[in-house]
């Protein structure tokens, strides 16, 4: 379970999910924290009643820190990460938690893509990314996230988001279970289900997705090798830090691409995400 917060139970404002913008009220923030610590403890515990073996929780949102382990539903299947990047296996990676050993992706609290119509705080990893696209195919968050999960064999079983996210995912990933908790009033504000009745549906979601899952009626998303990546950034500067890496390629003013050979690759020509980033210091002396 990889967890974004602009599509979880009960936060229906930007000020409660963006909350590192200036003028944030601090209450309001800590308020979007514990809507989202409620949504994991709910959704860890329908996972567990429907008979998950083993659960690995992480927290992706803006780097993660949001959740708190000792507000955390205990229980030894489960496993929490609560940063984005961690150490695994000695090396220092992204989306910690994922390898061989995991049946299925459940991405929680997840949003639309950049430009999406009627959509709560629609963007694609960066608010300054104005489209990604892997091999002609435009993607969000979602999608890349499956992609990096395809490395270890990993499907996408289900999606929590709001109603315009949870149709980008109908559309991309037929037959992937999706749940619509919330939908937009605009880009900054959503009305949706309070949160118990959130938490319901959610279980019941879950629950389809693990049927569906023992069933093998999921496969992982696996564009075709090499991945021809492409990124319309939303200003020629940012265009300009991406193309000053190894092996991109400058397509016009606000656009460019790179040939990807692995799946894991997907964002490490961009940002440095993957599976082999080189260890900050700190990090380092702890492995």
């Amino acid at each position: 379970m990889h967890w974004d917060m602009e599509g979880c139970s009960g936060l229906f404002e930007r000020e409660q999910v963006w909350y590192w913008e200036p003028g944030v009220r601090p209450d309001v923030a800590e308020a979007g924290k514990q809507l989202l610590i409620a949504d994991v403890n709910a959704a860890v515990k329908a996972a567990l009643a429907a008979g998950a073996d083993e659960i690995i929780v992480c927290d992706t949102h803006h780097g993660g820190g949001n959740m708190r382990l000792e507000a955390m539903h205990q229980d030894p299947r489960v496993t929490y990460h609560i940063r984005s990047r961690g150490v695994q296996d000695g090396k220092w990676r992204w989306m910690p938690g994922l390898d061989e050993s995991v049946d299925g992706l459940f991405l929680l609290g997840h949003h639309a893509k950049s430009g999406t119509p009627n959509a709560f705080l629609p963007h694609t990893s960066r608010k300054d990314w104005e489209e990604f696209s892997i091999n002609g195919q435009s993607v969000g968050e979602v999608g890349i996230e499956s992609c990096f999960a395809a490395h270890f064999g990993i499907p996408l079983a289900m999606v929590q988001s709001d109603e315009a996210g949870c149709r980008e995912i109908q559309e991309q990933f037929p037959g992937v279970v999706t749940a619509a908790v919330k939908r937009a009033v605009n880009h900054d504000l959503c009305t949706g289900l309070p949160p118990e009745e959130a938490h319901a549906l959610t279980a019941t979601k879950i629950a389809e997705a693990l049927t569906k899952l023992r069933a093998r009626a999921f496969k992982p998303y696996r564009p075709a090798l090499p991945m021809d990546v492409v990124v319309k950034a939303r200003t020629p500067e940012i265009a300009d830090k991406i193309a000053a890496r190894p092996g991109v390629e400058r397509v016009n003013e606000r656009t460019v691409r790179a040939r990807v050979e692995r799946y894991c690759d997907i964002m490490m020509w961009i940002v440095g995400t993957g599976l082999d980033m080189p260890a900050p210091a700190a990090q380092t002396a702890k492995a």
